[in-house]
């Protein structure tokens, strides 16, 4: 990145804009433990409107709920509009997971994943509607509109995308700068979602820097490597199976001779 400080103030400006023209009274995030969610809620509290950081684990990880935890509690320190909650959904998870019929298949266990990420999202618009904030998403551009790896109307579910057009490389960078604690920006990427603590490279079958990579190249595919080309499958196996999500929900149009 050349200009990590003219992107922040950019997105921090943007961000501002935003609140001021919708009339919200702040801010409410998700904080994961992830460098996604820490930068995207440190751009939040430079804004100087009040942010409302939730953390909300579901069988969580301790060193994601530690991370977590040590995010929420240095931007407090530094930054006096931020405020915090931790709401322990573990019981809310069972009480589903007890009322749908028992089933082993991978699809199950896929919906269950995706399940947890919609109790959050469900969880931050109550505060969001109690509190008159907006929901701040913390998607990136590689996942949101790369490989559509986020959940629809879980994560996916948000009001505005503060840093959806910068890329994971990009991200790290303005983490830097911006002095995010290291055990976070060094902490293997990981949605939190499975009970296995998969990482997202488990997940996707390659790094954020060859899909990256890829993202940048998918139009040119003469000389790959054998990796390469691997990766570049992943990423167009990903990207056209998750098109449903990042582009507009269809409607359906009826012609005008009809009505």
């Amino acid at each position: 990145m050349k200009y990590p400080e003219k992107v922040s103030k950019h997105i921090i400006s943007w961000i501002k804009d935003y609140i001021s023209e919708c009339g919200a009274k702040g801010l409410v995030i998700g904080v994961s433990g992830g460098v996604d969610s820490a930068l995207a809620s440190t751009l939040c509290a430079e804004t100087r409107f009040d942010v409302l950081c939730l953390e909300l684990p579901i069988y969580q990880d301790r060193d994601q709920v530690s991370r977590s935890r040590k995010h929420v509690e240095w931007l407090k320190n530094k930054y006096p509009n931020v405020s915090s909650k931790v709401i322990q959904l573990d019981e809310t998870f069972n009480s589903f997971v007890n009322s749908i019929p028992n089933n082993n298949s991978n699809e199950h266990e896929l919906s269950l994943a995706n399940t947890r990420s919609r109790l959050r999202m469900t969880t931050l618009y109550y505060f969001s509607a109690l509190n008159n904030y907006i929901v701040a998403g913390t998607g990136n551009k590689v996942e949101d509109f790369g490989i559509g790896f986020y959940t629809k109307y879980g994560d996916g579910g948000v009001d505005i995308s503060p840093i959806a057009d910068l890329l994971k490389s990009d991200v790290f960078s303005l983490a830097k700068f911006h002095n995010i604690i290291d055990e976070i920006i060094e902490a293997e990427p990981n949605d939190g979602l499975w009970n296995d603590n998969r990482s997202d490279e488990d997940q996707i079958g390659a790094s954020y820097e060859e899909i990256e990579n890829a993202m940048k190249n998918h139009k040119k595919s003469d000389n790959l490597s054998k990796r390469d080309k691997e990766v570049m499958d992943i990423f167009n196996s990903f990207h056209n199976a998750n098109k449903h999500k990042m582009d507009p929900i269809p409607v359906c149009k009826i012609p005008k001779d009809y009505i």
